[in-house]
């Protein structure tokens, strides 16, 4: 009866079963390069072309597919070539697989009035899949991620593959890129003011100082006087996100692991049960939404 009134109270709360889209807070990389002209100077910078009308750009960034709770951060075509960013201030070895999950409902939308069953190829642009890493595990500037890393039985060749490419932006990395790209390199700065003087005062503190610092110093000047509250308020908030989790994974080394163990593994019986297992894939890297899930199922409970 306790799980019962667990999940009535989690689907009146928040929506979840009820047909209604969760409410996702943008990034605030989302929301620098959802500005058509920024996203192009981006592709520019990552792939050394030259292109001038961002009007050619065809933004396609999926808007939360309700059923699978799933959600990129930019995607677009230009040139024949569909392209999928994504920012991560943590690092995931499950990228890839997200990646082909993003792509797979992109050309399911693509290619939703042609006859797949016809005689006719049905043509498909180019993918491309690039990361774009601010996290704060030290790792190269440039990394392959490969879907195949996932396979259980290694082969010479795949049937099934997908490449990515990690791109490290943190200060002191990629400069080349950074430089190519001025509010790339200005995005880096800002996020590095931002931790830098976390460390020596509160979050809000530190935000505000930051932000009051880069209008001065010319680094996303245009956009933060633009969009100062909400900036900030995502700045916040994604740090603050960050900041737990790294304190979650260090409290799971130093306590063990068993209590959450147990407790994801009922959730994940209980996903599989419902057929949610793309939920469960979420809930392996989205803490926020893991919680969610063990409040809607009544998990902690039934742990104790």
């Amino acid at each position: 009866m306790k799980k019962m009134r667990n999940r009535e109270n989690f689907v009146r709360e928040s929506g979840y079963g009820t047909g209604a889209r969760r409410a996702y807070k943008a990034r605030l990389f989302e929301m620098i390069f959802s500005d058509r002209k920024e996203l192009l100077a981006l592709y520019n910078a990552v792939n050394g072309t030259a292109y001038e009308d961002p009007e050619q750009l065809e933004v396609n960034t999926l808007e939360n597919a309700i059923y699978m709770s799933m959600r990129n951060d930019l995607s677009f075509i230009i040139d024949s070539r569909l392209t999928l960013y994504e920012h991560q201030s943590t690092y995931s070895p499950n990228l890839p697989l997200r990646c082909l999950m993003y792509a797979t409902d992109l050309y399911s939308v693509l290619t939703k009035e042609e006859n797949l069953y016809g005689t006719k190829l049905v043509k498909l642009p180019t993918p491309r899949f690039v990361i774009f890493y601010n996290g704060r595990k030290e790792i190269s500037d440039l990394q392959e991620m490969k879907l195949s890393e996932a396979f259980t039985v290694a082969e010479e060749e795949y049937s099934l593959e997908l490449r990515a490419i990690l791109l490290n932006i943190n200060k002191g990395h990629n400069e080349r890129l950074l430089t190519a790209c001025k509010t790339l390199g200005d995005y880096a700065e800002y996020t590095e003011r931002v931790r830098t003087y976390a460390g020596t005062m509160s979050l809000k503190n530190a935000v505000e100082l930051a932000v009051e610092e880069c209008i001065r110093d010319n680094v996303l000047a245009e956009f933060l006087k633009n969009n100062r509250a909400e900036a900030m308020k995502v700045s916040i908030y994604e740090y603050d996100e960050e900041k737990t989790m790294r304190q979650m994974r260090e409290e799971g080394v130093k306590e063990g692991r068993e209590e959450g163990e147990k407790s994801f593994s009922i959730l994940a019986k209980r996903l599989l049960e419902d057929s949610r297992q793309d939920d469960l894939l979420k809930a392996a890297d989205d803490r926020e939404f893991r919680e969610m899930l063990y409040l809607e199922y009544g998990v902690k409970e039934e742990a104790e």
